[in-house]
């Protein structure tokens, strides 16, 4: 299976750490002015749609961290294989 985006298992790490639930957390990029539903915010941390980097911009405003704070930590190795390795990881 290809992933269509790296960020969905950080979101949901941020998220589950403040103890919002998806619900909570769509509100809140709502209110930030995102038009989110609860089953979009599902589909960003399963990683079936791709995320655009507006997108990315409010979901790390609505976390309160650095974007880079939702990319998966790269190891030391090429950037090829890390690539090929967050397609094959399901987190």
């Amino acid at each position: 299976m290809r992933f269509k985006n790296n960020i969905g298992p950080q979101v949901r790490r941020f998220r589950e750490a403040r103890r919002w639930s998806q619900s909570k957390f769509a509100v809140k990029l709502q209110l930030a002015g995102y038009d989110i539903s609860r089953t979009s915010v599902s589909k960003i941390e399963n990683r079936t749609v791709f995320v655009t980097d507006r997108q990315l911009l409010f979901l790390a405003e609505a976390l309160n961290v650095p974007v880079q704070d939702l990319f998966p930590v790269r190891q030391n190795c090429r950037l090829f294989e890390f690539l090929a390795k967050l397609e094959r990881t399901r987190f």
